[in-house]
Parts: structure tokens; C-alpha cells; sequence
């Protein structure tokens, strides 16, 4: 049977392939990608891929069209059910598996859904995604064979190792919300074990996310969790996204904490152990995070925003923690290297466990700086990157301080300013951080005054925060 397969321009991303069911992605596109992957799988001389689903109302139908194609293609298909995304990789980690594909919409809202891979140990994303769309279109596929699918039940294998790195001091009282993401089985299973005192908001899966959209960045989608953090008078309050690749903190005071906050938690904790290791964060993160690290005796890294491409980073340099702004946390020390929110909330807890101040103690303690939410601006597809490279090119002329390692970050007296090309939408994403709201305003006249130059119109309403 010829096989030929044309995605929807829009779905291949990236760091996967993602879509609105019924619309941009259905079970088509979810055959042609097991059809294509488990070909690129068989021509490196590998059989055996591992597959699991979200809770999403989508993904099981997509997920029986994936193992067809990949079934079709002669693979040895393991099927772990429905669970968050890392004990996908867990699985993948720890199992005799050549890759892995995850049915999975993230963070997205309950009409998307989309596919997460892996070869070998290593993320498959970036031009690996283009390639497979290529090769889809152009039918470049291994004979169709007979494979083969065996379930398998990884859950246990995966809280029992979750387990075995509780290194707490004390009993906590904690408030988790799982957003009615797909963490909830093996989370009830976990915090039977874990000891301290536990609360569950939301534990149920459900794709429809009843409760909030399942993103533990957006404040919004964490004022349940803070409710119950004052009600519970709890130590901590801890948030997953859909998939439980992403976490989200709320101090005791009810305090929001974000990404690179909470890694300066972590990473004063892993540099103890690992002395003049490196830490690496997203070009995202505050200028805080990178000075805390270094304070700590470790040696920070500002790297591309991304998580496959923080994961290769990490593995590149053999750096025991990395942290993006989005709530992906990345353990290398005494883990296997990838994002886990499960994982990362065992090791926090345990940090906090030891220290003799609560987590709103310890937010309080960081240097204060003012600094605007992730700013997104419309901009054509085809001149994003333009837009990015015109500036960059301007500051680097009149001398300014200007780092490129993913789009471009300047420094100044003020403070500093990010401006990047996103890599799934046709949008240019700006973050400013000063130490001072006149100096915030600065920035931000100065980031305004380089779009304008190439164009652009910025709407900068709303656009101040602080933490």
C-alpha cells in the first residue's frame, strides 16, 4: 500500500507536534507519525517504542492510530497507558526501548492535542520534526511489516524511584493541585508513601479541566491552589500542567514563586553537594537567579528557551539542575536528566524539609526587582526572526551590551530587556526586569523605540509585575 501524508503546516513545532483535534490534528496525522517514526526507528536498527497517552478526551483514539503506524512499520510497541509525560521517559530511561512517543497536549486547552518523541535517550525536536514532515509527504517509509503491542504497567517501578530521593528533615503540610491533569493516579499513589500531611485539589483526570486550564504559570490558574494554601495554613502548595512536566509554586504566605525563583531554591541545594557545578536557566529567567547561582559558588548559564533544547544542553555539559521560566525543571543529579514535576516536587519538598525558614521566608530573603510578564506581540512568520536579527544588528552597532544566544538580551545600568522570535507561533515574546519601576520604564521605552524602528507598534498595557 503507497503511503503519502501531508501535515497541517501549523502542527509541526519546534519541540513536537501539536494541534486542534477535529481541525489541525486528528488520527490521520497520528497514523502517518508512528508510520514515519517507527521508519526513522527501523532504519537505525531499533524495534522497541515506548508509547503513553494524557488524560485528554482525544488521546486515546490518536494513541490507537499512532501504534497502528507504528505497528505497521515492524516496531515492538509498549504501551504504558494513561500518566504524565515523564514516566514516559522514565520508561524510556529505564527499559530497553530504541523511543518513545507520548500522546499529549501539554498545557493547551482541552481541544488540542499533540505528540512528544524521543530516540534513544535523546529528545527528537527541531529540524528531526521537519525532516519527519518531509518524509511523510514524500512517502519514505520501510516496507510495511507486522510489529507488534504488549501493554506494560510502569506506574509502580516509577513512584517507587520518585521515592527512593525523599530526603526530608520533617513532616510537611502540603497542598498539591493536579489540575485534573494526567499525574492523577500515580500522584495518589505517590503521596500515600510520601511522608507529611497531604491535600489534593483537583486529582481526578479529566480532560475537560473542569477546575482551570491546566498551566501553573498563568496566576490566574493558581488561585485555588493559593486559597487553599491560607485555608490549610500548608507549608507549600504545589501546581502541575496537563502532562506534569511543569510545576508551579505557592509559598505559604500564599505568594506566587516562579521558575527562576524556585530555582535558586534548588540550585543552592545541588551546588552543596556539587560545588562549582554549572546550573543553566532560560534566557527568560531574572537576572536574580543568575547572580544567586554564582553567589552559591556555581557557574550559571544562560541558555536557548526550550525544552529539548535545554535538556541537550544539560546532557552536553553533564550540569546537575536547569530550570526554564515555564516550570520545567530539570534534574541531572541522582535523576535521569529530563523535566519531571513529580521528581522536582520530591527534591523541593525535601529542600524545604531541612531548612530552618518556611518558603515565604526564603522569597522574601531574594533581592527585589520589578519586571514585566512574558509580552507577546503579533508578528508575520516570515519577519519574526527578522525583526529580532534588525535589532540585534542595531545594538551591536551602537555598542550596547548584547547577548544572542536566543534572539536578544541586553543589559543596561537599568537592568535588562529580552526580546525573541517564538518558535511555535508567529509572535515576538519581550520580558524587561529593572530594580526600579523608573528603571522598568526605561527599558521598556527603549524596547518600544527598537520595534517601532523595525515597524512594529508594541502595546505595553499591563505590562508591569513583580517578584
Amino acid at each position: 500500500m503507497t503511503f503519502s501524508h501531508q501535515f497541517h503546516e501549523s502542527t509541526l513545532r519546534e519541540y513536537d507536534i501539536r494541534g486542534i483535534v477535529g481541525d489541525t490534528l486528528g488520527e490521520a496525522d497520528a497514523f502517518a507519525i508512528g508510520r514515519v517514526f517507527g521508519s526513522i526507528i527501523a532504519e537505525q536498527g531499533g524495534k522497541r517504542i515506548a508509547v503513553g497517552r494524557d488524560g485528554r478526551l482525544s488521546s486515546p483514539t490518536l494513541e490507537a492510530a499512532l501504534i497502528k503506524g507504528l505497528v505497521a512499520s515492524g516496531a515492538e510497541v509498549v504501551s504504558i497507558g494513561c500518566g504524565p509525560t515523564p514516566m514516559l521517559y522514565f520508561a524510556a530511561f529505564t527499559g530497553p526501548t530504541d523511543g518513545a512517543v507520548m500522546v499529549t497536549g501539554s498545557h493547551n486547552p482541552a481541544n488540542y492535542n499533540g505528540f512528544k518523541m524521543m530516540v534513544g535517550k535523546k529528545p527528537f525536536f527541531g529540524k528531526d520534526i521537519l525532516d519527519l514532515g518531509a518524509r511523510a509527504a514524500a512517502g519514505q517509509v520501510v516496507p510495511e511489516s507486522r510489529g507488534s503491542l504488549e501493554q506494560l504497567d510502569v506506574s509502580a517501578a516509577y513512584v517507587a524511584r520518585l521515592l527512593q530521593d525523599w530526603d526530608g528533615a520533617k513532616k510537611l503540610k502540603v497542598v498539591w493541585d493536579n489540575g485534573n491533569g494526567a499525574a492523577g493516579d500515580v500522584l495518589a499513589r505517590l503521596l500515600a508513601e510520601l511522608p507529611g500531611e497531604h491535600k489534593v485539589l483537583n486529582g481526578r483526570i479529566d480532560g475537560t479541566f473542569p477546575a482551570h486550564h491546566p498551566d501553573p504559570t498563568v496566576p490566574k490558574n493558581l488561585e485555588q491552589l493559593i486559597a487553599a494554601v491560607k485555608k490549610e495554613n500548608a507549608d507549600v502548595g504545589i501546581a502541575f500542567d496537563g502532562d506534569a512536566d511543569r510545576i508551579g509554586l505557592v509559598d505559604n504566605e500564599g505568594h506566587i514563586l516562579y521558575g527562576d525563583q524556585f530555582l535558586v531554591l534548588m540550585a543552592r541545594d545541588v551546588l552543596r553537594a556539587h560545588p562549582g557545578a554549572t546550573i543553566i536557566a532560560d534566557v527568560k529567567a531574572s537576572q536574580v537567579l543568575f547572580d544567586e547561582v554564582a553567589k552559591a559558588g556555581g557557574q550559571p548559564l544562560m541558555w536557548k528557551t526550550g525544552h529539548s533544547l535545554i535538556k541537550s544542553k544539560m546532557a552536553e555539559l553533564g550540569a546537575p539542575l536547569a530550570g526554564e521560566m515555564s516550570g520545567h525543571i530539570f534534574y541531572n543529579d541522582k535523576w535521569y536528566g529530563f523535566d519531571d514535576a513529580l521528581y522536582a516536587a520530591v527534591r523541593v519538598l525535601g529542600v524545604i524539609a531541612r531548612s530552618t525558614k518556611t518558603v515565604g521566608e526564603f522569597r522574601a530573603g531574594l533581592p527585589s526587582v520589578v519586571n514585566t510578564p512574558e509580552l507577546r506581540f503579533d508578528c508575520a512568520e516570515s519577519r519574526k526572526f527578522q525583526v529580532v536579527q534588525e535589532v540585534a544588528e542595531r545594538l551591536k552597532a551602537s555598542g550596547d551590551k548584547v547577548s544572542d544566544t536566543d534572539g536578544v538580551r541586553v543589559t543596561t545600568e537599568e537592568g535588562w530587556w529580552l526580546l525573541r522570535a517564538s518558535n511555535t507561533q508567529a509572535v515576538l515574546v519581550a520580558r524587561a526586569e529593572s530594580s526600579s519601576e523608573a528603571g522598568l520604564s526605561k527599558l521598556k521605552s527603549e524596547l518600544a523605540g527598537q520595534l517601532a524602528a523595525s515597524g512594529l507598534a508594541p502595546d505595553f498595557s499591563g505590562a508591569n509585575a513583580g517578584h
